[in-house]
């Protein structure tokens, strides 16, 4: 094998590693999907870890990237610049909080008295009542929003599930 085919596959390498850091818990932490536990276990790890990971592969990616650059075709130097800019996009991707993006959380909530909810039969709610004013909240709701910040009866609250 000749070295350079050798730094472009590492540079290949820690281009996808890079990538993976951040699109496995994207990809594993989804609304409205089943999540295993184990898996659910990597994805926060790999969250966790991705910051750093990222940076540190992005800076890699970088220096053999330009080390290769003289030393391979257009085709090569293409392909470098393709792995700096998912190494710098996986970097800033680390550092986001895509979850929020995903899950929408709800800017302010409308209620309606419950004789005019067309909520299902066997649709579940989260009930909460502070002194004489009550609230129901829809599961199928909270479970894609996740969080409400709201005010019951002067009391600052937040729903979450």
């Amino acid at each position: 094998m000749k070295p350079k085919t050798g730094l472009g596959l590492a540079l290949c390498l820690l281009t996808l590693v890079s990538f993976c850091m951040f699109f496995i818990p994207a990809f594993v932490i989804r609304p409205f999907r089943y999540q295993s536990p184990r898996a659910l276990a990597i994805a926060i790890s790999l969250k966790s870890l991705a910051p750093v990971v990222t940076l540190v592969l992005g800076l890699a990616i970088a220096v053999l990237a330009l080390f290769l650059w003289k030393r391979v075709s257009i085709l090569g130097r293409v392909f470098a610049v393709i792995a700096i800019l998912l190494g710098i996009g996986s970097a800033v991707m680390a550092r986001q909080n895509y979850f929020e993006w995903m899950f929408h959380p709800i800017a302010a909530a409308g209620f309606l008295p419950a004789s005019d909810a067309k909520l299902g039969d066997n649709e579940m709610v989260m009930a909460l009542r502070i002194g004489d004013e009550a609230r129901a909240y829809p599961i199928l709701q909270m479970a894609y929003h996740h969080i409400l910040n709201e005010t019951i009866a002067g009391t600052p609250v937040v729903v979450t599930y």
